[in-house]
C-alpha cells in the first residue's frame, strides 16, 4: 500500500472507532472521505485493496444505521460484494468479509422485507462460520449474526426450528466471547431477544426471566454515551413490558416506561431507531391507559405513535405497523370519547397501512381485518400468526355484531374463535383468553336466540379459561367476571339459587384480585352489586340490599364522568334506591333515587340512544331498525317518568318521556326533517349530505364517515343561529310545550307501580300531572288483548269481520261483540278519559281539539272513541317534537297537488277484490274537480309510479290493500299493482312539500304495544316521512265505508272552492265518523278511523 494510503488508513481507523464509541457524525464523515481517498491511491491488484473497499463499505453501513438513507446501504452492499470478490479463497479476512456482506443483505431485508435478501444473508453467515477455524477471535460474532438470520426468518415465517437454531447460535456466541469484549453486550441482547420470542411463542416464564436477565446484563456492559445504549434500554423496556403483560405488576410497566423514555432521550435526532423507540414508548403509555383508564396516557401514546410515523421514511418496512398502532390509538380514543373524527382517522391509518403492505406479508392480514376485509384465508396453515389472526378477526366480527347486530357476524366470529382454540396447543399462555372469547360469543348467541345449550357451552368455556389461568395472572379477574356473568344469566333463566351464589362468589373473587386503580374495578363492583340485588329480590334480606347499594355507589364514585358505563351504574343505583324505598318507605331514598338517575341532559338522547341501539341489546331487523330486548327502553322511560311525577319534577317528566320515545326512531326522523327554515346555502348543503347519507350503499367506511362528519360540522354551524339552537336535537320542556298551540296534549304513561297522565295545556301553562289510580298495566294489556280478539286484526280491507267471525249482524254473537266494545270503551272513559276531561274543564277547556300521546300499555287503545265523542276533536301524535315540526313547516310556494291511488285487485293470491275503491276514487275526483289531481288507478298504480307521485304531490290518498308487519315495522307496506311499497322505502325518499296522507287501507295505524309507543305503523310512518297530518285505521275498514268517509271528508275540505288547509283534516274526519255513527254502523266500523299529526 502506498505510504500516503497507510497514513490515511491509520487516521481513518481512529476516526471510525471514535465515532462508534461517541457517536459523533463528523468523525464518520471524515472517515468516509479518507477511505475514499485511500482507495483511489491504491492501484488495482494491490493486496490491501479488498480491505480498503471493505472499510469504505463499513463506513457507509454505519452511516446508513445512523441516518437510515437506503442509498448508503446499497453502496455498502456494493463495496462488501466487491471486497469478497477481490479476496482470494483461504484468505484470513474472508469470513469477516462474507459476514459483513450478509449483514448488508440482512439489513436490506429488514428495511424492504424481500425474503430473497434474508436467504442471501443466511447463506453468507453460514459460509462465514464454516470458513472460520475453531478459536478464531471473530467466531462468536459470526455465530451471533448467523443466529440473527435464523431469528429474522422465524419472525417472518414462524418456524419454531428457526428460533431454536437462533437461540443455539446466540448461546454459543455468548459462551465463547471473553469478558470485556466489545461485542459481548450486543450478543447478550440478541440472546435476550431469542428468549423473549420463545416466551411469546410457548409461554414459559423461565424464558421471560432469562430474557430480562440478558437485557439487564447487556445494558450494564454498555458504557454511558455508547451509541448502542438506546437500543439496549429499548430491549430491557420490552422485557419489563412483557412481564407486566404476563403478571400484571404495575411496577414492571413503570420500569418499561422509564427505559423507553430514556432510550428516546438518548437517541439523537435522525437516528434510524428513533421511530421504533417512539413506538414502544407509545405502547407503554397505551398499556397504562388500558390498565388505569387515564385519558392522558392515551393522549401521550397517540402523540408518540404520530411522531413515530412522521419520523419513518417512505418505503420503510415498519411503516405499516407504525401506522396500524396509530390507528389503534385513534380507535381507542373513539371508543372512549365517541368522536367520529377519531374513528375516521383510525380507518385512514388502517387503509394506508394495508396499501403499503406487500401481498403475502404476515402483517397484511391484521391490517385487512382492521378494515373488515377477510384476512385469515391469506395466511398459510401452520403460520405462527394464524391463531392470532383468527382471534383478531373473530374479535372484529364480534365487535361488528355488537355494533350492527347482524347474526351472521356473530356466527362467523364463533367460527374464528373455535378455530383459534383448536389451533392452540395445550399449555399455551393464550389459551385461556381464546376460551373466554369463544365463551363470550356463545353467551351473546344465547342472549340473542335464547338457546340454553349456548349458555351451557359458554359456562364450560369460561370455567376452562379460569382453570387454565395461573394464579396471579392479570387476566384472571376478567375471566372470573365472565364466569360470574354466565352463572348469573343461568340463574335469571332457571332460577336456581346455587347459580346466584356461584356468580356472587366469582364476582367477589374477581374484585378481590383486582388492584386499586385498575380501570375494570368499577365494572366488577357493579357486577357484584347486581348479584347482591338479585339475591335481595329473591330472599328479601336487607343486608344484601345494603351491600348492593354500597357496590353500586362505589362503581359510580370510581368511574369518571365520561366513562361509557357510568349511565348504567347510575341507573342500577337508582333502581336499588327504589327497591329500598318500596321496602322501607324512607323519603330520603326518593331523593337519592332521583339524584342517582342519569341526568336527562347528559344521557338522553345521546347515551341512551347508543345504549338502546347497541345491537347486543337489540333484535335487529333487515331494515336496519332495532327493537330493544335487553335494555327495555320502555321500562326505563316509564320508570323515569314515574319518579319525576312523584317528586314532583314535571318538566323533567315531559323531557324524559319525549326523549325516550324519540330515541327509537330519532335517526330516521333526522334524515327526514324539513330544512326550509335554513339559509339557502345551508339548506342545499344539508339536503345534499342527508341524501348522500340516506342513499349511500358503499361498504367503504371512510366514505361513510366522511359524509357523517361533514353533516355534523354543518349541524354545529346551524345550531349557532338564533332560533335553531335545537335543530335536530332534543328540546327542553319549555320548547316542547309549544306542541300544544292547537290544543292540549295528553301524555299517558304506564308503569308496573302505577299509571299517570301528563296534560300539556298550552305553551305558557305548567304541565298538569294526573294520577290514574284505577288503571294498571295488567288491566291495560287485558283490554288490548280483548280488542285484538274482537277485531281479528289480521284480515284485509273488504273482509267483513261481522260476517267472517261472528255470523249475521243481528245474531247473538254480534250482540255480544257490541256489548264487549261498549264495556271496553266505558272502562276507558271512566278511568282514563273522563278524569282528563275533568282537568281540562277545570282549566276552562270544554271543547276544540285534543291530542293523545299514549305510551306503553296505553298504545293501541281507542281513547278517541270513548263517549261523549262529540265534545272534542281527537288526534294522536307520536311525540311532541313531531307536532312542533309540523307546525313549523312553511308553504313551499309551489302548487299543491292531490295524488289519488286506487287498486281494486292486485292479482295476488289470498286478496279479495275491493269493490268500493272505484266508487271512492270517482267520489274524490268529482269533489276535487278543478283542483290539481293526479290519479293512478288499476294497472297504472305500480310501485314506481306511486313513488314518483309521492315526490310530486303534497296530498295523497291511498285506496288499496295494506299490510302491517309487527315484527319489522318498516316492512309494513301498501299492496299496489305488480308489487308493494314498503314504509322503509317511503322513509328513505327525499322530503318534498308533504302535507296530508289518507290511508284507506287496512291496519295503517296498528303498531306494536311492546314498543314505547306505536310510532312505526304505516300512518305514523307517513308522519315520520314528513307529512304534517295523516288519517289511518287501527284495523281493517269495511270496503263499503271508504266512499262515504272520503265523500264527507273531501266535501268539507273543498267546501270553499279553495285548496284545503291541513289543519282542517282532523275536523273533516270527525264529521265523517260522526256520520257513520249516525247511520248506526257497529263499533268495529267507525272506531278504527284515527287522525295523526296537526
Amino acid at each position: 500500500m502506498p505510504g500516503d494510503a497507510v497514513t490515511i488508513v491509520l487516521f481513518v481507523t481512529y476516526s471510525l472507532d471514535r465515532f462508534r464509541r461517541l457517536g459523533d457524525l463528523q468523525d464518520l464523515e471524515a472517515s468516509l472521505q479518507k477511505f475514499q481517498a485511500a482507495m483511489e491511491l491504491t492501484p488495482k491488484g494491490h493486496p490491501d485493496l479488498p480491505r480498503l473497499v471493505w472499510s469504505l463499505g463499513i463506513g457507509l453501513h454505519d452511516r446508513f444505521q445512523r441516518l437510515g438513507d437506503l442509498q448508503d446501504l446499497e453502496a455498502a452492499l456494493q463495496k462488501f460484494h466487491t471486497a469478497v470478490e477481490l479476496t482470494p479463497k483461504g484468505h484470513q479476512d474472508l469470513p469477516q468479509l462474507m459476514q459483513d456482506l450478509g449483514i448488508g443483505f440482512r439489513d436490506r431485508f429488514r428495511r424492504l422485507g424481500d425474503l430473497q435478501d434474508l436467504e442471501a444473508a443466511l447463506q453468507k453467515f453460514q459460509g462465514a462460520v464454516e470458513l472460520a477455524p475453531q478459536g478464531h477471535p471473530d467466531l462468536p460474532v459470526l455465530m451471533g449474526n448467523l443466529g440473527s438470520g435464523f431469528h429474522d426468518r422465524f419472525q417472518r415465517l414462524g418456524d419454531l426450528q428457526d428460533l431454536e437454531a437462533a437461540l443455539q447460535k446466540f448461546q454459543g456466541a455468548v459462551e465463547s466471547t471473553p469478558k470485556g469484549h466489545r461485542d459481548l453486550p450486543r450478543l447478550m441482547q440478541d440472546l435476550g431477544i431469542g428468549f423473549k420470542d420463545r416466551f411469546r411463542r410457548l409461554g414459559d416464564l423461565q424464558d421471560l426471566e432469562a430474557s430480562l436477565q440478558k437485557f439487564q446484563a447487556a445494558m450494564e456492559l454498555t458504557p454511558k454515551g455508547h451509541p448502542d445504549l438506546p437500543r439496549r434500554m429499548w430491549s430491557l423496556g420490552i422485557g419489563f413490558r412483557d412481564r407486566f403483560r404476563q403478571l400484571g405488576d404495575l411496577q414492571d410497566l413503570e420500569a418499561a416506561l422509564q427505559e423507553f423514555q430514556g432510550a428516546v432521550e438518548l437517541a439523537p435526532q435522525g437516528h434510524p431507531d428513533l421511530p421504533g423507540l417512539m413506538q414502544h414508548l407509545g405502547t407503554g403509555f397505551h398499556d397504562r391507559f388500558q390498565r388505569l383508564g387515564d385519558l392522558q396516557d392515551l393522549e401521550a401514546a397517540l402523540q408518540r405513535f404520530q411522531r413515530a410515523v412522521e419520523l419513518t421514511p417512505k418505503g420503510h418496512r415498519d411503516l405499516p405497523r407504525l401506522m396500524q398502532d396509530l390507528g389503534i390509538g385513534f380507535r381507542d380514543r373513539f371508543r372512549r370519547l365517541g368522536d367520529l373524527q377519531d374513528l375516521e382517522a383510525a380507518l385512514q391509518e388502517f387503509q394506508a397501512a394495508m396499501e403499503l403492505t406487500p401481498k403475502g406479508h404476515p402483517d397484511l392480514t391484521p391490517l385487512m381485518w382492521s378494515l373488515g376485509i377477510g384476512a385469515v384465508e391469506l395466511t398459510p396453515k401452520g403460520h405462527q400468526d394464524l391463531t392470532r389472526l383468527m382471534q383478531d378477526l373473530g374479535i372484529g366480527l364480534h365487535d361488528r355484531f355488537q355494533r350492527l347486530g347482524d347474526l351472521q357476524d356473530l356466527e362467523a366470529a364463533l367460527q374464528k374463535f373455535q378455530g383459534a382454540v383448536e389451533l392452540t396447543p395445550k399449555g399455551h399462555p393464550d389459551l385461556p383468553q381464546l376460551m373466554q372469547h369463544l365463551g363470550t360469543g356463545l353467551h351473546d348467541r344465547f342472549q340473542r336466540l335464547g338457546d340454553l345449550q349456548d349458555l351451557e357451552a359458554a359456562l364450560q368455556k369460561f370455567e376452562e379459561a379460569v382453570e387454565l389461568s395461573p394464579k396471579g395472572h392479570p387476566n384472571l379477574p376478567q375471566l372470573m367476571r365472565s364466569l360470574g356473568e354466565g352463572f348469573n344469566e343461568r340463574f335469571q333463566r332457571l332460577g336456581d339459587l346455587q347459580d346466584l351464589e356461584a356468580s356472587l362468589q366469582e364476582f367477589h373473587a374477581a374484585m378481590e384480585l383486582t388492584p386499586k386503580g385498575h380501570r375494570d374495578l368499577p365494572l366488577l363492583m357493579h357486577d357484584l352489586g347486581i348479584g347482591f340485588r338479585d339475591r335481595f329480590r329473591r330472599l328479601g334480606d336487607l343486608q344484601d340490599l345494603e351491600a348492593a347499594l354500597q357496590k353500586f355507589q362505589g362503581a359510580v364514585e370510581l368511574s369518571p364522568e365520561e366513562h361509557p358505563d357510568r349511565p348504567r351504574f347510575l341507573q342500577n343505583l337508582a333502581d336499588t334506591y327504589r327497591d329500598r324505598y318500596l321496602r322501607l318507605k324512607h323519603p330520603q331514598d326518593l331523593n337519592n333515587l332521583f339524584s342517582g338517575l342519569p341526568s336527562q341532559n347528559t344521557i338522553m338522547p345521546h347515551t341512551l340512544y347508543q345504549l338502546t341501539w347497541k345491537p347486543s341489546n337489540c333484535c335487529p331487523t333487515s331494515s336496519g331498525l332495532v327493537i330493544p330486548y335487553q335494555l327495555n327502553i320502555g321500562h326505563a322511560t316509564s320508570t323515569a317518568f314515574r319518579i319525576c311525577v312523584t317528586l314532583p319534577e314535571l318538566h323533567s317528566a315531559v323531557e324524559f318521556i319525549e326523549q325516550g320515545i324519540a330515541t327509537i326512531f330519532q335517526q330516521t326522523l333526522q334524515l327526514q326533517s324539513d330544512v326550509d327554515q335554513l339559509l339557502p346555502d345551508q339548506r342545499a348543503s344539508f339536503r345534499r349530505l342527508s341524501d348522500a347519507l340516506r342513499s349511500e350503499s358503499s361498504t367503504d367506511p371512510l366514505k361513510i364517515m366522511g359524509i357523517v362528519n361533514q353533516r355534523n360540522t354543518l349541524l354545529a354551524k346551524i345550531r349557532q343561529q338564533s332560533g335553531l339552537e335545537y335543530f335536530l336535537l332534543p328540546k327542553p320542556c319549555t320548547v316542547l310545550q309549544h306542541a300544544s298551540q292547537g290544543g292540549p296534549v295528553i301524555i299517558l304513561n304506564s308503569h308496573d307501580k302505577g299509571c299517570d297522565g301528563m296534560i300539556v295545556l298550552n305553551p305558557s301553562a305548567e304541565p298538569v300531572h294526573l294520577a290514574l289510580p284505577g288503571v294498571t298495566v295488567d288491566l291495560l294489556k287485558s283490554h288490548r288483548t280483548k280488542l285484538t280478539k274482537l277485531i281479528g286484526y289480521r284480515h284485509m280491507r273488504g273482509e267483513s269481520t261481522s260476517t267472517r267471525l261472528f255470523g249475521q249482524r243481528k245474531g247473538y254473537i254480534f250482540k255480544r261483540r257490541e256489548e264487549s266494545f261498549a264495556d271496553m270503551l266505558s272502562w276507558l272513559w271512566t278511568l282514563v278519559v273522563a278524569p282528563v276531561y275533568q282537568v281540562l274543564q277545570l282549566h276552562g277547556i270544554d271543547g276544540g281539539r285534543v291530542w293523545w300521546l299514549p305510551t306503553g300499555a296505553f298504545a293501541g287503545l281507542p281513547l278517541h272513541a270513548c263517549p261523549p265523542t262529540d265534545q272534542f276533536i281527537h288526534s294522536y301524535t307520536a311525540t311532541l317534537g313531531s307536532l312542533l315540526e309540523a307546525y313549523a313547516k312553511k308553504a313551499s310556494g309551489t302548487e299543491s297537488k292531490l295524488g289519488v291511488v286506487g287498486v281494486t285487485y292486485t292479482g295476488a293470491r289470498g286478496l279479495n277484490r275491493l269493490e268500493g275503491v272505484e266508487r271512492e276514487i270517482v267520489t274524490i275526483l268529482s269533489i276535487a274537480k278543478g283542483a290539481s289531481v293526479e290519479c293512478l288507478q288499476g294497472e297504472k298504480a305500480t310501485p314506481d309510479a306511486v313513488k314518483k307521485q309521492l315526490q310530486d304531490c303534497s296530498w295523497v290518498h291511498f285506496a288499496c290493500h295494506g299490510k302491517q308487519d309487527l315484527v319489522e315495522p318498516t316492512k309494513s307496506h301498501l299492496l299496489l299493482y305488480g308489487g308493494i311499497l314498503e314504509l322503509q322505502t317511503i322513509l328513505q325518499m327525499p322530503v318534498s312539500n308533504r302535507e296530508f296522507a289518507f290511508l284507506a287501507a287496512c291496519q295503517t295505524a296498528m303498531g306494536d304495544s311492546e314498543l314505547v309507543n306505536e310510532s312505526f305503523h304505516l300512518g305514523g310512518g307517513f308522519i315520520a316521512a314528513g307529512f304534517r297530518a295523516a288519517v289511518g285505521t287501527l284495523w281493517s275498514m269495511e270496503d263499503q265505508d271508504g266512499p262515504l268517509v272520503a265523500e264527507i271528508m273531501y266535501s268539507h275540505l273543498f267546501r270553499n272552492g279553495k285548496w284545503p288547509e291541513v289543519l282542517e283534516t282532523a275536523e273533516a274526519l270527525h264529521l265523517a265518523v260522526k256520520e257513520l255513527k249516525k247511520r248506526g254502523v257497529p263499533y268495529e266500523r267507525w272506531v278504527p278511523f284515527i287522525h295523526m299529526g296537526i
